[in-house]
This record gives C-alpha cells, sequence and structure tokens, in this order.
C-alpha cells in the first residue's frame, strides 16, 4: 500500500510529496478565530478541514504538534477601528470579557462538531513582548520605520532587497496601490502598500501596551508570525488558514519572518476555500447568511428543518477542503441520508462474522479498503475517500442480507471492521449520533429490546406478533431490516 502523502502547496501552486523537516514529526500552525463576535460558519469549515487533516497526520504516526491561535487584540475593521473594541462597545463588556465569551463559545462550537484541541492555543494578548522583539529584529534589518509612535513596514525595500513579496499571493506592489484602502494615519505610511507592525493607540484606546515606540499595540498579522515561531521554530512544516488570508495577512506574515530572520516560515501552506449559501457569498446586509446554531435549530428561512451537527459535518466532508462549498437545503438533506445510510452500515458491520477461510468478496474489499488511504493521501481528499467507502457500504449490505453472493474471510473482514472504524471514527470525527449519550443512547437501547423480542417472536414461530412489530415500527418511519446477522434499523 502506497502510504506517500502528497499535499497542495499554495505557495508553489503545485502537488508536492509531503516530506517533513524533521523526520516523524510535524509542526503544524493554523490562524484561529478573532473572538469579536460568535464563531462564523465559513471558518467552522476550515477548522473542521484543518481538524481533519491534524488527525489524519497522527493516524500516519506523525507525533504533530498543532498550534491555533486565538487572536484578541489588533485585528482592525476597514475604517481602522479594532474588532475587540467594537465587540465591547456593542455587548457593553470590557474587551477581555468580549475574548472570554467568544472563545468559550468558539470552543463549545468546536466541541459540538467533535473537533480535537490543538497542541497549543495561544492568545495575541500573551505574546506582547515576542511581538516588540520581532519589530525590533525587522528594523534592525532595514525593513521597518517609526513614524509619530507607529512602525511600519517597509514593503518596498523588502521587496527590492529580497524580491519575495507577492510570491504566495500573486500580487504586486504596483497593483497594491490602486487598491490600498483609506485607513487611518495612511499619510504617515512611505508607500501605500506598506503596513502596520506596532500601533500607536489614541487617548481612548483600551487594549495598548508600553512598547520602545509609543503606548499601542501590535500589527494583526504580527500577532501569528510571532506565535508560530516561539512554537514550531522559525521554519516548520505547514502554516494554514481559509483563503480570504493569503492576502494580505499570510503574505505579510511572510514578509515579517523573512524581515526578522531571513527565513522562510512555513515549507507548506494550505488554504481551505469559500463557503457558500445558495450559491452566493454570505453576506449579514443582504440576509444571506446563517449561523451554525440556525443549522441546528432550523430556526432559518433559507432551511426547512433542522439538521445535526454530524450530518453538518458530513456534509462539509463531502467538499475538498480547496473547493467552494455551497450550501443548500437540498444538498444538506442528501447529506443528512447519507450520514444515516453510513452510521447504519457500521451498525451492521460490528455484527458482521467472517464465513469462510477465503471469501468470494475478498479482492474486492481489500482493494477498497486500500483505496481509502490512495485517496487521502491524495491531498486529504475526503469525497474521494467517502466514496470508496460508499462502495464498501454496499458490500456492507450484501454481507449483511446474508446472501450466496457474498462471502469475507476473518482476515480481510477484520481489516475492513479496523480501518473503516479509525476512518470515520478517529480520522473523519463522525461520532453516530444514533449511539451517543442521552436521548440517542436510549432509542438505540430501546429499538435493540424491541429487535430481540421480535426475534424472540420469530424463533417461536409467533409471526403476528412479529408482524405486528415491525408494522408499528414502520407507521413510525422505522424501517426493519433481516439479514443472516440478524434484524437491523434505521429511520426512513
Amino acid at each position: 500500500m502506497n502510504h506517500q502523502l502528497t499535499v497542495y502547496n499554495s505557495l508553489t501552486r503545485e502537488k508536492q510529496v509531503f516530506t517533513p523537516i524533521h523526520e516523524g514529526f510535524v509542526g503544524m500552525y493554523v490562524c484561529g478565530p478573532t473572538v469579536y463576535n460568535d464563531v462564523h460558519l465559513g471558518n467552522c469549515r476550515t477548522f473542521v478541514s484543518f481538524d481533519v487533516i491534524y488527525r489524519y497526520l497522527k493516524h500516519l504516526g506523525f507525533k504533530v504538534r498543532y498550534i491555533r491561535n486565538i487572536t484578541d487584540v489588533g485585528h482592525l475593521l476597514d475604517d481602522g477601528e479594532d474588532r475587540m473594541l467594537k465587540g465591547a462597545k456593542a455587548d457593553q463588556l470590557e474587551p477581555m470579557e468580549v475574548a472570554q465569551k467568544y472563545t468559550l463559545g468558539f470552543h463549545q462550537m468546536m466541541q459540538i462538531f467533535n473537533t480535537l484541541p490543538p497542541s497549543i492555543e495561544p492568545r495575541a494578548t500573551g505574546h506582547i513582548p515576542e511581538q516588540i522583539e520581532m519589530v525590533e529584529a525587522i528594523m534592525k534589518n532595514g525593513y521597518g520605520y517609526e513614524a509619530n509612535g507607529s512602525v511600519y513596514f517597509d514593503t518596498l525595500a523588502f521587496a527590492e532587497k529580497t524580491g519575495e513579496y507577492g510570491k504566495l499571493s500573486g500580487r504586486v506592489i504596483d497593483e497594491l496601490m490602486a487598491e490600498s484602502r483609506t485607513l487611518k494615519n495612511q499619510d504617515e505610511k512611505k508607500h501605500p502598500s506598506d503596513f502596520a507592525i506596532w500601533m500607536k493607540a489614541a487617548p481612548e484606546h483600551i487594549m495598548k501596551w508600553n512598547s520602545p515606540w509609543s503606548v499601542g499595540f501590535p500589527g494583526w498579522h504580527l500577532e501569528c508570525s510571532a506565535m508560530s515561531t516561539k512554537y514550531l521554530g522559525k521554519e516548520f512544516d505547514i502554516h494554514g488558514g481559509g483563503n480570504d488570508l493569503k492576502f494580505p495577512h499570510h503574505e505579510n506574515e511572510i514578509a515579517q519572518n523573512v524581515g526578522s530572520c531571513g527565513c522562510q516560515p512555513a515549507k507548506y501552506w494550505l488554504h481551505t476555500n469559500m463557503l457558500l449559501l445558495n450559491g452566493k457569498k454570505m453576506s449579514k446586509s443582504d440576509g444571506n447568511t446563517i449561523s451554525p446554531t440556525e443549522l441546528f435549530t432550523g430556526d432559518s428561512v433559507h432551511i426547512t428543518k433542522a439538521y445535526s451537527p454530524m450530518a453538518v459535518k458530513f456534509f462539509m466532508l463531502q467538499c475538498h477542503y480547496r473547493s467552494t462549498l455551497d450550501l443548500t437545503d437540498e444538498a444538506l438533506q442528501a447529506a443528512e441520508k447519507g450520514y444515516k445510510r453510513l452510521m447504519e452500515a457500521l451498525r451492521k458491520l460490528k455484527k458482521l462474522e467472517a464465513s469462510t477461510a477465503v471469501g468470494s468478496m475478498d479482492t474486492e474489499i481489500d482493494a477498497l479498503v486500500d483505496g481509502i488511504y490512495t485517496d487521502m493521501n491524495d491531498d486529504f481528499s475526503t469525497p474521494k475517500a467517502l466514496g470508496t467507502i460508499f462502495e464498501l457500504v454496499t458490500k456492507i449490505n450484501i454481507l449483511s442480507d446474508g446472501g450466496t453472493e457474498g462471502q469475507v474471510s476473518a482476515a480481510v473482514l477484520g481489516k475492513l471492521q479496523t480501518t473503516l472504524n479509525t476512518m470515520i471514527g478517529d480520522v473523519f470525527g463522525l461520532a453516530d449520533e444514533g449511539e451517543g449519550d442521552g436521548q440517542g443512547s436510549a432509542v438505540n437501547g430501546l429499538m435493540e429490546l424491541i429487535l430481540d423480542l421480535r426475534q424472540a417472536a420469530r424463533t417461536n414461530k409467533d409471526w403476528p406478533t412479529s408482524d405486528k412489530i415491525r408494522d408499528g415500527l414502520a407507521s413510525l418511519k422505522i424501517q426493519v431490516k433481516d439479514g443472516k446477522e440478524g434484524s437491523s434499523w434505521s429511520f426512513q
């Protein structure tokens, strides 16, 4: 089986064989949320994608240090206002209360989507000394200048000396002049494309710290440069984030890292694509938006019913992380059916027993199981892997029905059970909501009891009781299927 992993590197714009800097170890940094509001569904998609990447790398045997930061200062809106301060004013709270409130909410949402916590989750406000040191190093190397207490990164000097600026995004300096936003203090810059790495705070600004230049706060781009290198070193393996961060955030991160130490921070840059709603970009202003909570409650004009977290997650995994994902009610309904079919197949798989020393379906099943790894090794292609898994679902249903056309040996069955349970549960992070805690567990237990009673009636040839149970369940839209391994159930 070929376990050679390839990833699409945004920096080189091609797929490359993944070779970590230190054999057996992977350092991965992903830009986390700015915690001034509830986490956006598009961000959830990004963090679900990188959770699968994190899980798969661990499954392949790598020791992974996964860093995902919390931005709690310095991220400015288009009008120059700090996002954290805007959130504080809206909620009538202290900025750190805002950060704590929405950080806890973000963690809760990540748990609902069954994602693993990162190895380290640093906060920008907890790393002010490291950011000041990086500004000093950038200035020492001739790539930063002070103006009225603020410090700016000199993009022209950097581009002329290194030729690096714009390599990730494909932007060139001349283009940036035309699209440079009208921000506060724009006249302090030598060039419109220069960006702040330290900003002097206005008197009314709450979040500010002492520095060699002024009482102020760090630039948004600087935070990730300082925190990634602190925990992963000056050069590390993977830097990830949403496609919308490629420019200016990630481009400026590279400039800061190269400008401070002369080295490229990440070997591979991975970017997730946009989440659309009904074919259009999500926008609060025109009402084309939906939150994760609205998806789970059904309280939105864009959907006809509520969808469970695992059905939504399954929907996300049906699309490659680099592809645009269009959320529609129809697509969610199809994903819900697919998720339920998959969970039903896993329940059947638990009950399967090997039939012969060499099964008639061994070669086919063995090739499909290996194919899951081929799919995942192709830039973490969850849609391809799910396609292969559903071919196996068809085989599982044949084996479960107990016909003579399908037999499997103990070795292949064991491999199938181990691989599917590991891939779906440990790598994709898809939990069986029908077998969870609370009500789901109770429903599952009751159904097992009812099916046992029906089986006893059938054994005793008490057909009226057996039929009454089956027809009663059918009226509740619960379908019973009888196979050689016993009976199974699913919602219709």
